[in-house]
């Protein structure tokens, strides 16, 4: 007879980590979109992630920011998709850096829209 353990403790417990991962993954995703989304400056982080002219960049009305966030939306499919379907040409920084942008974005068109939302308030 044989005294040793099959290990299915240590398996059941391995089994529940992974389980786990992906929400403290997604938690882990979501803080670091959160704070690159509040310390987003946009003339000098959107022209690494879409190409902009300058007028782009100057012109502070709600009309710009709803286009500039639905090309951060195209933009961010994309990179979405190309993720899911393993291409070579994916970039997880670039990702992340979209998400970021989009978040500040939108956050700021809300504020400029809704002057009581939560969000960072346009600076004048």
């Amino acid at each position: 007879m044989h005294s040793c353990s099959d290990g299915s403790g240590t398996r059941k417990k391995t089994v529940a980590a992974r389980r786990a991962l992906p929400g403290a993954a997604a938690d882990s995703v979501g803080r670091v979109v959160a704070a690159g989304a509040e310390a987003y400056d946009r003339l000098r982080h959107l022209p690494r992630l879409l190409p902009v002219t300058p007028a782009d960049l100057a012109d502070d009305s709600a009309a710009a920011r709803r286009k500039i966030v639905a090309r951060l939306a195209r933009a961010l499919r994309a990179e979405r998709n190309r993720g899911r379907a393993g291409h070579w040409t994916y970039d997880l920084n670039r990702h992340i850096g979209l998400s970021q942008a989009y978040a500040a974005e939108r956050s700021r068109l809300r504020g400029q829209l809704c002057p009581g939302a939560r969000g960072k308030a346009p600076v004048p």
